[in-house]
């Protein structure tokens, strides 16, 4: 059964396109990008999204890829929606530690057991799955904890635990518009995620030197993912996420595509500029 379900999963995959239509000013950087995805004989999937104007491409971008450690990104925004609505601080002790300290363990470092104690303290992964329901963030899920997640056989295809990267992108955009969360504490996300020491050679690891981003990584036996902010030399930021699993060298792959998306971007003005949000 477990064959038959993997190879029907194959060939979905194999019927769908690999690029979905996007805006036409991004034609040549969809067909960049749909290369850069085949070249390493993996499965990639990527979607960026401007933030000030919409623009958007996608390669993949409504399959199902693991979100591994990604999924951190949904539980602080989380454990911040309710900071916002009084019901928590971020100087609560949970355990022995403050929430405050938790979060930047998971989003900085992406400690499991930081993450694991806060998704336990909310209610655990149905609570996240369902507040994300609630706001309407389709194409992704979440089923079980980091260690449920680490302990069980390991099946890239998987759909639990799971978001395409269009979704993701969703996410990313209603974060930063102050739309699941208040200002205050998507500026406070933003810091924590800008100082990630995780993932150096992804996102991060081909785009011109002191370019800001805010990111997030994931990492599993034969899958490699980050997602998060880029903001280019103009003020625009977009709004990336880029999941890759088989194939060869899945970090280089990773910052190839972060790199065709900071150039592609950044050569589609809009006039007048209307740069994203200034948090």
């Amino acid at each position: 059964m477990r064959f038959i379900a993997v190879f029907l999963a194959v060939l979905a995959f194999l019927a769908q396109p690999a690029a979905a239509a996007s805006s036409p000013s991004l034609f040549n950087l969809e067909q960049q990008l749909d290369n850069l995805s085949r070249s390493g004989s993996g499965d990639v999937g990527i979607a960026a999204l401007d933030l000030s104007n919409g623009e958007s491409v996608s390669i993949r971008g409504n399959t199902p890829f693991p979100m591994a450690s990604t999924m951190k990104v949904a539980v602080a925004a989380l454990y911040l929606s309710q900071v916002d609505h009084g019901r928590r601080s971020l100087d609560d002790m949970i355990g022995k530690q403050s929430a405050r300290h938790l979060i930047d363990r998971m989003m900085i470092y992406s400690d499991n057991h930081a993450t694991d104690v806060l998704l336990q303290d909310l209610g655990g992964p149905s609570a996240l799955d369902q507040w994300l329901r609630q706001h309407k963030l389709e194409g992704m899920r979440v089923d079980r904890n980091i260690a449920q997640l680490l302990r069980a056989k390991r099946d890239l295809w998987d759909r639990r635990d799971s978001s395409t990267p269009m979704a993701m992108v969703q996410l990313l955009s209603k974060l930063y518009k102050a739309e699941l969360i208040k200002p205050e504490s998507r500026n406070y996300l933003l810091d924590v995620m800008a100082r990630c020491k995780t993932g150096k050679n992804r996102i991060r690891g081909l785009l011109p030197f002191g370019t800001p981003v805010e990111h997030k990584t994931g990492t599993l036996n034969g899958y490699a993912s980050d997602v998060g902010f880029i903001t280019l030399p103009d003020g625009r930021r977009i709004a990336v996420a880029i999941f890759a699993r088989g194939g060869v060298d899945r970090p280089r792959t990773l910052a190839q595509s972060a790199r065709a998306i900071y150039d592609g971007f950044k050569s589609v003005m809009t006039w007048p500029l209307r740069p994203a949000l200034n948090p």
